[in-house]
């Protein structure tokens, strides 16, 4: 019998290549959120925003910097309190839980003031009056107001003002992550209505030059107040943004912002017959694919990429530990290997991102957006993984052990020289399997504020209304990733192949 006893070059050039991966993608600030450019020194203050939702917070295409009503009104009241302002992006239902969990310290998203909201936050003076109308389909003549809701499906973001107005009437609601998507499921008649506010929804019509989807009539005519939201425990930066926003009313920026946006002074109550300008315009679906490629492949390199070299390579070394676990006959070490693997292939990954992000700090751990990813990704890769390392281990021939036994090698000298080299070259396929899963599971990290390439195609769609384009593009991306991937994985095959016993 012909025993390996030592790693095939296969097998080391894989391993240096992750390595060398992890050592780069760890480099300090590969993760860390970049301040706004040209601020002077003071108090960094975090601003929760979704930048999915025009005219209010997105990024201008051309730039791909965060703008917008709410943005510029932000930054007008950071200039005047001396704050340093550090934008973090997140999904609108994201945003209350990064707020509770101290991970942002401000939100600037249109937020409507409510008494269910006042009771847990803290309100700023208004900087937006608008009010809410209905929209549907544009051959719907069933709906002209809330009364006529009842028993209808509306789409609306969960945790909106306007999701517990369409309730209130009755409406079952679609949950959305922002008007976009809403506004495509109206037009497809996948949904009877939306519900939102007058001012998006007009920018929306401008923007798209949209005949699908019509404002029938107003939701109800209570006029709606938006402001910024702090904690419970940040009075004094509520109080801050207060002072900053008198003056600012006071000397007119307000009004000139609003008018930018609006074509009248939204900042105060009747301000003026509002026309609004178009955050986009004129941009044919080629441009719009043209100018969303960079930042794409931006967060490819910068989400996506590292994302998945370092949770693979984590989730491989917690994989041997389980695995080793699992098959060591030690019962205090089979037990929580076994529950291990049962809890992770047993709760959907979504969910584990959400609490290792919103659920830890509650327990006093807090980890940053992209720390928390990799821990989650790592986690989940490390569960499915440990059953692909222990089954291969398990393959190969008990008379291997034996013969190494029989040269005087203790159980993890035979191990790490003689089983796992074997079972490294049984493992490779559905390992790999398991790596291309990966690539495509980081897609779900934007819940977690990071950003990686299917974030940028949402933040592209949600301004230009073209979706088909913008994640077939997306999807390019991830293929391209996986066929290279699928490439390395066949060429190492071929070479561990020539180390078979």
């Amino acid at each position: 019998m012909e025993l390996s006893t030592r790693l095939s070059p296969g097998t080391r050039w894989l391993a240096l290549l992750i390595a060398a991966m992890g050592l780069v993608v760890l480099s300090p600030g590969a993760a860390r959120s970049a301040d706004e450019p040209g601020q002077q020194p003071g108090r960094v203050v975090r601003v929760g925003t979704e930048g999915t939702y025009p005219p209010f917070t997105f990024k201008d295409p051309r730039t791909n910097q965060l703008t917008g009503y709410d943005i510029e009104v932000v930054r007008a009241v950071a200039r005047k309190a001396a704050w340093r302002l550090a934008f973090t992006q997140a999904p609108f239902d994201a945003i209350f839980p990064a707020l509770d969990s101290n991970r942002i310290d401000v939100i600037a998203n249109q937020v409507t003031i409510n008494p269910e909201r006042q009771a847990r936050y803290l309100f700023s003076q208004p900087y937006t009056y608008s009010h809410g109308v209905i929209v549907t389909a544009a051959g719907n003549h069933d709906i002209r107001s809330l009364a006529d809701l009842k028993g209808k499906t509306a789409a609306e973001s969960a945790t909106s003002n306007w999701a517990q107005v369409a309730k209130a009437a009755g409406a079952r609601v679609q949950q959305v992550e922002g008007f976009a998507q809403a506004a495509a499921l109206l037009s497809q008649g996948r949904v009877d209505v939306i519900v939102n506010d007058n001012l998006a929804v007009l920018d929306y019509l401008a923007s798209t030059k949209s005949k699908k989807i019509k404002i029938v009539g107003n939701a109800g005519n209570e006029v709606s107040k938006q402001a910024l939201v702090f904690r419970k425990s940040d009075a004094a930066l509520r109080d801050e943004a207060n002072k900053a926003l008198a003056e600012l009313r006071k000397e007119g920026t307000l009004s000139d912002i609003s008018k930018k946006y609006f074509g009248a002074d939204v900042s105060v109550p009747n301000g003026g017959t509002v026309k609004v300008k178009a955050s986009d315009a004129g941009r044919s679906t080629l441009d719009v694919v043209r100018q969303a490629a960079g930042p794409m492949l931006l967060g490819v390199v910068k989400g996506t990429i590292p994302l998945t070299a370092i949770s693979f390579v984590i989730g491989l070394l917690i994989a041997l530990l389980v695995a080793l676990a699992g098959i060591s006959g030690i019962r205090w070490l089979v037990g929580p290997a076994r529950a291990y693997i049962s809890v992770i292939r047993g709760t959907p990954l979504l969910v584990q991102l959400f609490i290792v992000f919103f659920g830890l700090p509650e327990v006093g751990i807090k980890l940053p957006g992209f720390v928390a990813a990799c821990l989650a990704l790592s986690l989940n890769v490390g569960g499915y993984a440990a059953e692909i390392i222990r089954a291969s281990i398990l393959s190969v021939p008990r008379g291997q052990f034996e013969a190494a036994t029989s040269i005087g090698m203790d159980y993890w000298l035979s191990m790490r020289r003689i089983i796992l080299p074997q079972a490294a070259r049984i493992a490779v396929p559905p390992l790999s399997n398991t790596l291309l899963s990966l690539v495509k599971d980081t897609s779900l990290v934007a819940v977690v504020q990071v950003t990686d390439v299917f974030r940028e195609a949402q933040n592209a769609a949600a301004l230009s209304g073209r979706f088909l384009p913008l994640y077939c593009f997306a999807a390019l991306y991830y293929w391209v990733i996986c066929a290279l991937l699928s490439l390395g994985q066949h060429r190492l095959e071929r070479r561990l192949e020539r180390f078979a016993v």
